[in-house]
């Protein structure tokens, strides 16, 4: 059965969409406006148009009708690892607006705005100190002395022996478990993080403290909340690391205080308020907006006109 092109007046604003829904080990198609999702224990209709990202899991079959549906719904989609542990690749972003991707290039791009929103994600790390009057260079010795003491916590707390982070990407094995553990755990962070980003439409090589990788704002993002997840999460794993690969062990562990959807959601909400976007301007903005020409002197202008006498 064809699959019903949804208009545009009929799409959900995106306050009122799910935010998210994790599929894998199993096909999808569609029919009429929704997505089928048929696995061994039967099949289930989702109106995608209601959902905010679809995370695509291992083993998942997509067709070409349900990607169309999901794009003409206006909704995202990403491939991932379990869980969205790892990010692979996405679609289209949920907003159909640039304006997010502007808002930040702006900011990133002078350098007064780009210091209050790093010291915005500094604050979230500190929300019982003003961070408001601090230098780069002072924040990140702050931070440093806190990553510091957490490490030593978490290694008395959990009996692992720690002699300090170290971490060569081309040499994974050469590092101690606790290492191993935490850039495993790390790497699942990311994953998560850029699907939020993807699914908002910023750009994920636009960061505010780290600089000059095309993840540089995954990474800017994920550090909010290692401290609570992936940091304790690799110790435990490592005092409870018996045989096997610590690695894989991890990364389930990982994934388990994901499934709840809960800090994707606060992934979300916190990039909002980074960049200053509330509640209201997401929700103006999600509908479709004219297509228009950049200029410099009036803002911008109309598409679709010639202006040609203009320059008469």
């Amino acid at each position: 059965m064809a699959c019903h092109k949804t208009k545009i007046a009929e799409l959900p604003r995106i306050s009122d969409r799910v935010t998210f829904i994790y599929i894998e080990h199993s096909k999808i198609n569609c029919v009429d406006g929704a997505i089928t999702v048929a696995e061994k224990r039967g099949v289930v209709r989702i109106p995608i148009s209601i959902i905010g990202i679809l995370l695509l899991g291992p083993g998942t079959d997509i067709s070409h009708r349900a990607m169309e549906l999901i794009g003409d719904s206006g909704s995202s989609v990403a491939w991932v690892g379990e869980y969205g542990i790892r990010h692979y690749a996405h679609g289209r972003c949920l907003s159909h607006t640039s304006r997010f991707v502007e808002i930040q290039a702006k900011l990133v791009s002078n350098t007064r705005s780009r210091l209050q929103v790093a010291r915005k994600m500094y604050q979230m790390r500190f929300p019982h100190e003003d961070v408001s009057s601090l230098t780069m260079q002072q924040l990140r010795a702050k931070e440093g002395a806190r990553i510091r003491k957490l490490y030593r916590n978490m290694s008395s707390k959990y009996g692992v022996v720690w002699n300090g982070r170290i971490y060569d990407p081309d040499n994974f094995e050469g590092g101690d478990n606790i290492n191993k553990a935490l850039s495993s755990a790390n790497v699942a962070l990311y994953g998560l993080a850029h699907c939020a980003i993807a699914a908002m439409g910023l750009a994920p090589g636009l960061g505010f403290v780290h600089v000059g990788h095309e993840l540089s704002f995954v990474y800017d993002v994920a550090d909010l909340y290692k401290a609570e997840t992936t940091i304790p999460i690799a110790f435990q794993v490592t005092s409870e690391y018996e045989s096997g690969d610590i690695s894989k062990q991890t990364r389930r562990k990982v994934r388990d205080a994901f499934v709840d959807g809960k800090l994707f959601g606060r992934i979300v909400r916190d990039i909002q308020i980074l960049i200053g976007v509330t509640d209201i301007d997401v929700e103006q903005n999600i509908d479709i907006e004219p297509l228009s020409l950049w200029d410099n002197k009036e803002g911008n202008v109309r598409y679709g006109i010639n202006y040609s006498c203009y320059n008469e």
